[in-house]
């Protein structure tokens, strides 16, 4: 018990650094879709931003300030979506990052500043110190086939979120499944609702459960269910929980909101 408390520990500090990290969740001040600006200028960031099939295409002087890949561009740049750490990404303007999205066929901007004023006014997160009862057996049933549900994101819009299977598992001497995904390394990912959530929790968390074993074993432990990114800054588009992921009971355990 008190290792796993230690661990915990050493787990919430982790996260609390990560998310405060210069370009951290807090950082983001913009989600801009292109297709929202079709003059290519987007509010607040020089150049012109333009999708070309498969990229954006950055079109901007030197005298404008961006810079890709550490100098002014010569040209025309084409962009693809950045997959890596927003500290690497292409763009820079000045300590802003400038990362390519796209969701869906819609490509968008997103700026990146540790000046933020969420960043700012960071203090913590408040999360429930570990409880050994949060944390259950769990066993993985994948679907037969990959699925993919229709739902409503956090900017309002309605997306599709790919589902690998179904994670059971005993809480509080009542069974109960999640639909998850199953992220490249195997591990698995959970958006879910409680009681508590909107109330004394944020309206939605996220759970990643390390990857099963060969007969689907693994470890649902709430004392890790964390934050979305969008409890940091609204433009992010964090999808919502999908049908079956409201749990009929209160789960006072993990990160709950911020401080």
């Amino acid at each position: 018990m008190t290792d796993a408390s230690d661990r915990w520990k050493q787990w919430h500090e982790h996260r609390t650094e990560t998310v405060s990290a210069p370009y951290g969740p807090l950082s983001l001040t913009g989600t801009h879709w292109l297709q929202d600006h079709p003059d290519g200028s987007l509010p607040g960031i020089p150049g012109t931003w333009t999708a070309d099939g498969d990229a954006v295409v950055l079109t901007a002087a030197g005298a404008d300030g961006p810079t890709v890949d550490g100098r002014p561009p010569a040209g025309p740049v084409r962009l693809g979506a950045d997959t890596g750490a927003v500290a690497d990404a292409r763009v820079a303007l000045g300590e802003r990052r400038l990362t390519v999205l796209v969701r869906e066929g819609a490509w968008a901007v997103r700026d990146y500043d540790p000046g933020s004023p969420a960043h700012r006014a960071f203090r913590g997160i408040e999360a429930t110190p570990h409880d050994a009862r949060w944390s259950v057996p769990g066993r993985f049933t994948p679907y037969e086939e990959s699925r993919t549900v229709r739902v409503p994101h956090a900017d309002g819009h309605e997306r599709g979120l790919g589902l690998a299977g179904e994670l059971a598992f005993t809480l509080e001497g009542q069974e109960h499944t999640l639909q998850v995904a199953r992220q490249p390394d195997g591990a698995l990912w959970a958006v879910f609702a409680d009681a508590t959530s909107g109330k004394d929790s944020f309206r939605f968390r996220f759970l990643h459960p390390e990857a099963p074993d060969g007969e689907g074993r693994t470890t649902v432990d709430f004392n890790r269910a964390v934050l979305p990114p969008c409890a940091f800054a609204d433009h992010f588009l964090c999808p919502f929980p999908p049908p079956g992921n409201t749990l009929d009971l209160a789960i006072p355990a993990g990160e709950r909101t911020l401080l």
